[in-house]
């Protein structure tokens, strides 16, 4: 399985970089495509945030995955703002680090909490491609985060049920 990392605008190359690592080791392939523009027409004036379902739909079909990766502000639907946002069975995922950022949250930069943070919702959003849903277990990086607490709690692994599930697809991983 290929997985493809799309940037969308200007992202830090050091996450970019951890990314193509970390999923390479657990997909077995990930490579980096060239950045793209943001879509202007995603942008809510009124909201000052970027929808997540219309960059998602802006995202190239060139790997079995493509994963944007996106530094704006995203949301979705009623929701105040998303972490990210898939499609289920789909080919498309995409992730926001705007508020995985420590410093969003008053705290100071830190690199390597940003990475793992970035891993869990992009281990998250390919989970929804691949076709999981939203786990019950809240250490399984396929729990549902309502805000920045419970994308610390959760691991980014998927856990034994989410795994049998994939596996049972014919879908096996380096975990």
């Amino acid at each position: 399985m290929k997985i493809c990392i799309q940037p969308v605008g200007d992202v830090d190359d050091e996450i970019l970089k951890f990314l193509k690592k970390k999923l390479g080791d657990v997909f077995g392939a990930c490579e980096i495509l060239p950045k793209m523009d943001i879509p202007t027409y995603a942008y809510n004036f009124n909201r000052g945030q970027f929808n997540s379902t219309l960059i998602l739909k802006s995202l190239p079909k060139v790997c079995d995955i493509v994963l944007g990766v996106a530094e704006v502000d995203i949301y979705a639907d009623n929701l105040n703002f998303v972490f990210g946002e898939a499609e289920l069975l789909g080919k498309r995922a995409l992730i926001s680090l705007a508020r995985l950022r420590p410093e969003i949250y008053g705290l100071p930069p830190n690199k390597d909490i940003l990475k793992i943070r970035a891993l869990k919702e992009a281990m998250h959003e390919i989970g929804h491609v691949l076709g999981l849903t939203h786990c019950e277990n809240k250490r399984c990086v396929m729990s549902f985060s309502n805000s920045i607490i419970d994308v610390d709690l959760k691991d980014w692994k998927y856990c034994e049920k989410c795994l049998k599930k994939l596996r049972d697809r014919g879908i096996y991983l380096k975990i």
